[in-house]
């Protein structure tokens, strides 16, 4: 309590030394972060209002700061599409189990690479890293997906993606920052190579592997060119593919309202006076980003979390 007080005073005296200069400086960076956080918020804020706004306006780009005439039938809209349930349950599939994966994964490859005794050590950590830098291509990788049979298969969203070299590196470096002395401890009491990755190096990886799992989550969720290249089965499109083929269809809806102004398709002009492109590109947007935008804050703890503090004592 006293230890409180002591911090509160001090505090409070190292805020009354605050010279004119320091008061400034301050200041000036308050209102520019404040700016840079405005500028990065504009553009989520400019899709919201766009999609509940009315759609001739945004389609005009005249809604530009408030919204005009809300209304949400852009959702009602997307979210009647056919199949679209199913295309939601695959990407979060997908998400969760390639995500899962590509952790595991990392986490494993990275910690065997630190081990000296791993046979052949060196060169297959090279032989993983040249990846990056090659291609074969996507015809070759189509064919070779192909033989594995992954086309029209689920496991396309996953195999293909569990090792990232990237990913890889990221984990054993860190790794290698862990104090040797903790898997020597383990190894001292009888722990094999599997229980001291899972019972010493995995926990003290949380940060790391919060990380990997953000950048793998991001990807698979965002991801819609493998559906497209490999995927002809219906009930296996992902959520991104889906509202990706909604956009096309909406755009050739206006396409053809536009060439065949004054016609009697009374009912293709009432459904493109309802949506326009524009607005249905802003509805798809936020459908597909709001729901990693929730997850994020769930890993941001682990960035800067120090779970190492203390871990190793005298």
């Amino acid at each position: 309590m006293e230890l409180s007080i002591e911090k509160n005073e001090s505090y409070k005296r190292k805020k009354k030394a605050l010279s004119s200069e320091d008061k400034v400086f301050n200041s000036f960076n308050y209102l520019f972060f404040a700016l840079i956080t405005i500028i990065c918020a504009y553009p989520f804020y400019y899709l919201i209002i766009n999609s509940i706004s009315n759609n001739e306006l945004s389609a005009l780009g005249q809604v530009r700061f408030w919204p005009t005439e809300i209304h949400f039938e852009n959702y009602k809209e997307a979210l009647q599409l056919k199949g679209l349930p199913l295309a939601a349950a695959v990407s979060v599939a997908r998400t969760v189990i390639g995500t899962a994966s590509t952790v595991l994964a990392s986490a494993f490859l990275g910690f065997m690479f630190t081990q000296q005794k791993m046979w052949k050590r060196r060169f297959w950590y090279r032989f993983i890293i040249v990846t990056m830098y090659f291609n074969a291509g996507l015809i070759p990788m189509f064919i070779t997906m192909k033989n594995l049979g992954l086309t029209n298969s689920f496991w396309v969203y996953i195999l293909p993606a569990i090792v990232q070299p990237f990913n890889i590196i990221l984990v054993k470096t860190y790794i290698e920052s862990i104090p040797k002395s903790l898997q020597e401890a383990a190894e001292m009491d009888g722990a094999n190579i599997l229980q001291v990755f899972f019972k010493v190096i995995l926990p003290n990886c949380t940060p790391i592997l919060a990380t990997v799992a953000i950048f793998s989550a991001v990807g698979q969720w965002n991801s819609f060119q493998d559906t497209l290249l490999y995927i002809t089965d219906q009930s296996l499109y992902s959520l991104q593919y889906l509202l990706y083929m909604f956009i096309n269809q909406a755009s050739s809806l206006a396409q053809m309202v536009k060439n065949t102004a004054g016609s009697s398709l009374s009912n293709i002009a009432s459904a493109a006076t309802t949506q326009t492109p524009t607005s249905i590109r802003m509805t798809v947007s936020i459908i597909v980003v709001l729901p990693i935008m929730f997850i994020y804050p769930l890993f941001q703890k682990y960035f800067v979390k120090g779970i190492m503090l203390g871990a190793v004592k005298g």
